[in-house]
């Protein structure tokens, strides 16, 4: 797993790579109550904004973490926004994208780094 200091977490899946916040970026912003997720088949480049959540203390959008297609969405966060709070490492993930260069996910943080990151 690679960590952006945007607070995003990647995961390689197979040819996809999956995007979600991280449980730090969860707590910052309490409460999750409204999601918007790009539409599927999108094509984005690196940090254009791609989602919308919004928390009972804030709103703040996701960006894209690299270049690449929206190839699948997590409709369970939009129907249940705090599963984002609950479980935002795991089953409160974003979307899938289908990236051409994964190379360029070397640029971020391992788990290690991201602690350091954010001071734990």
């Amino acid at each position: 797993m690679k960590y952006t200091e945007e607070h995003e977490w990647l995961e390689i899946e197979g040819d996809l790579v999956v995007v979600g916040i991280t449980k730090h970026a969860a707590e910052q912003l309490g409460d999750v109550v409204f999601v918007e997720l790009p539409d599927v088949d999108t094509e984005v480049a690196k940090d254009d904004e791609v989602v919308v959540i919004e928390s009972v203390k804030a709103a703040s959008d996701i960006l894209a973490p690299l270049d690449g297609e929206i190839v699948e969405v997590n409709e369970a966060i939009v129907e249940d926004p705090g599963k984002v709070n609950e479980d935002p490492e795991g089953d409160a993930w974003f979307f899938k994208m289908k990236v051409e260069d994964l190379s360029a996910m070397d640029d971020y943080m391992d788990e290690a780094a991201y602690k350091d990151f954010i001071g734990e």
